[in-house]
């Protein structure tokens, strides 16, 4: 929907890709297993890459006693993210990947299953973030992904998937009119993606 990522590809076609500055990252290694609360690369709306913690802590969301709410939202829904007050002030990014998982099955015995683009290369999913104040003045970069209704590639392993978006449409999120970004939050072309089994992954570490 996504549940977790994977990012294989080196960070200069990471960059070329996405047409963004990667001055302030070091080269990491493949990552065949992200999970949330770890960080992922983003690329902000001024074309530079960063890393941000992968679930969201709504800024200033409070309960019925008035007191925060630390509920992390890993995965904003496209209907609402525009509306909701969860996600006021919230700043939009892309967010790359190679691909990412997800589990059919009952529980203990479910199967996992890979996403990829049939044709090679990266996916880009749209998300949105913003910084959360933590306890001594702590500021850490936060980023959701943002999901729609699913393609025919895979409506029959999830009910939900992340938003994904070509390079002519990275503009128009970074930067365009929240109209003009709401009318990305559609489904992913049929025929684009192999979901694959993907019972090769280790996922006890990254």
């Amino acid at each position: 929907m996504p549940g977790r990522l994977f990012l294989t590809s080196p960070l200069d076609a990471i960059a070329a890709h996405l047409q963004a500055d990667s001055a302030g990252l070091a080269p990491g290694p493949e990552r065949f297993n992200v999970a949330p609360g770890q960080e992922v690369i983003a690329c902000r709306p001024d074309r530079t890459l960063g890393h941000m913690r992968w679930g969201m802590i709504p800024v200033g969301r409070v309960n019925a006693r008035g007191r925060p709410v630390m509920e992390t939202i890993v995965n904003a829904r496209s209907e609402t993210v525009f509306s909701k007050s969860a996600f006021d002030g919230v700043r939009r990014c892309l967010v790359p990947a190679d691909g990412w998982y997800e589990w059919t099955g009952e529980k203990r015995r479910k199967t996992a299953w890979r996403i990829r683009p049939r044709s090679g290369g990266l996916l880009v999913f749209a998300a949105i973030y913003d910084i959360w104040q933590g306890p001594g003045g702590i500021e850490v970069p936060q980023v959701a992904t943002v999901t729609c209704e699913p393609s025919a590639d895979v409506r029959d392993i999830h009910h939900r998937m992340g938003v994904l978006l070509d390079p002519p449409q990275f503009d128009t999120w970074l930067t365009g009119t929240e109209a003009e970004a709401a009318a990305l939050a559609r489904p992913y072309p049929d025929g684009r993606l192999i979901v694959e089994g993907a019972g090769d992954v280790d996922w006890s570490g990254p």
